[in-house]
């Protein structure tokens, strides 16, 4: 009977059901570079974030996250569980709000999504809009 109480809070805990809550108006954007920009293939992204503290993974205060850099995703990862690490999410757990970054010349999408303190997206999800940016 244990066990089985510790499978059903596994599984609530993993259900967006339970993801943690955003503030209402909560929103996250792109400072830098604007949407259509044409940049050199090392560029600054700076992160804004209204509504919301940011604060480092791992660190669970009401109304704080950190971000994650979404290049070139077509389709949005499962917002029900952490954000992976991979070559296209980028993660920003320390909190940091701005980063160089360097792609390939051509036409990139940039989002961002704010996560909980355990990489897991808010609910609803605080996400910018998609921007595309053109790599000299």
């Amino acid at each position: 009977m244990k066990n089985l109480f510790a499978a059903a809070a596994l599984l609530a805990c993993s259900s967006s059901a339970f993801a943690t809550q955003a503030p209402e108006g909560a929103s996250v954007y792109f400072i830098a570079p604007a949407d259509g920009a044409t940049v050199s293939q090392t560029f600054t992204v700076k992160f804004g974030l209204h509504g919301m503290g940011v604060a480092p993974a791992g660190t669970n205060v009401a109304n704080t996250g950190h971000h994650h850099l979404l290049i070139d995703v077509d389709q949005l990862p499962d917002m029900s569980m952490p954000l992976p690490a991979t070559e296209h999410i980028k993660h920003f757990g320390g909190g940091q709000t701005e980063t160089q970054l360097t792609l390939a010349p051509g036409k990139h999408t940039l989002q961002l999504v704010l996560g909980d303190f355990a990489h897991i997206p808010f609910n609803p999800a605080v996400m910018s809009d998609k921007i595309t940016v053109t790599v000299k």
